[in-house]
């Protein structure tokens, strides 16, 4: 399979890219378009197994955002608003209609940010590794819990992407934007997403817990739950087979899913 090409996209004085693996120009045997989005200090590199998965299923596209991934860095902090409106104009911009979002730790509160302003657009939302827990909502709490998450629970492979990404990003402009994921009250936002949501996580996952997670999939009228088993946080790459198979599944439901217990 080809790799996806990357595209520069400019929009209100802001510069990202995405990395296109366009099969069709529109949706494959009706599933929609897939497009990933990122967490903090880190780029499209970390989904990369997912992205190939998910691109023999149909288009799928990933995004790097302002100031991650070696783009350039703005001239001033980002609100989580600021990232959605990116998003649409980059899709836009790729000529993507009607898709599935499927965000990453603070790559969650752009995919709801995103749906909130243009709702008619997202078929279903995937939500993985979600921040930030309110009973997690200090800075020292979720640096420890990452700390512990990249010692214990993620693999060499995905600790490498994570820190080189977190090396282009450069501590300035991860700093400015730390403030933004830890304020944006997901718990509530989430109430206005009207489409089927998935929220994942990996079941080793320290940053997303098992009670955070199941707790947003019932503020949404048609939300699923699952656990992807011996994962950590970065569950799209050492998961990526199971993940991306929880993403098909979702991606075909006829009927509005169902909340699994917690």
């Amino acid at each position: 399979m080809m790799d996806p090409i990357p595209y520069d996209v400019h929009f209100g004085g802001l510069t990202g890219r995405i990395h296109a693996s366009n099969r069709s120009g529109g949706a494959v045997d009706g599933v929609p378009a897939f497009v990933l989005i990122h967490g903090i200090g880190v780029s499209h590199r970390y989904f990369g197994r997912l992205h190939e998965l998910l691109a023999k299923s149909g288009d799928t596209y990933s995004v790097d955002f302002p100031g991650f991934g070696g783009t350039p860095k703005p001239a001033r902090q980002l609100s989580v608003a600021d990232n959605a409106r990116f998003l649409i104009a980059a899709l836009d911009q790729a000529n993507v209609g009607c898709c599935i979002l499927i965000g990453h730790s603070m790559g969650v509160q752009f995919a709801v940010e995103a749906f909130r302003q243009q709702p008619a657009r997202f078929q279903r939302l995937v939500l993985m590794g979600p921040v930030v827990d309110p009973c997690r909502r200090s800075i020292i709490r979720q640096g420890f819990d990452l700390a512990v998450d990249c010692l214990f629970f993620e693999s060499p492979t995905s600790n490498a992407l994570v820190l080189g990404d977190y090396l282009k990003c450069g501590p300035r402009w991860y700093l400015k934007e730390l403030p933004v994921m830890m304020s944006y009250r997901l718990e509530e936002h989430i109430s206005d997403v009207s489409v089927p949501v998935l929220v994942l996580r990996g079941s080793r996952d320290p940053v997303a817990s098992r009670g955070w997670c199941t707790m947003l999939a019932r503020r949404v009228p048609a939300g699923e739950f699952r656990e992807i088993r011996n994962c950590g946080h970065v569950l799209q790459h050492t998961g990526a087979n199971r993940v991306a198979q929880a993403i098909r599944d979702f991606a075909e439901w006829s009927e509005s899913p169902l909340q699994m217990p917690g």
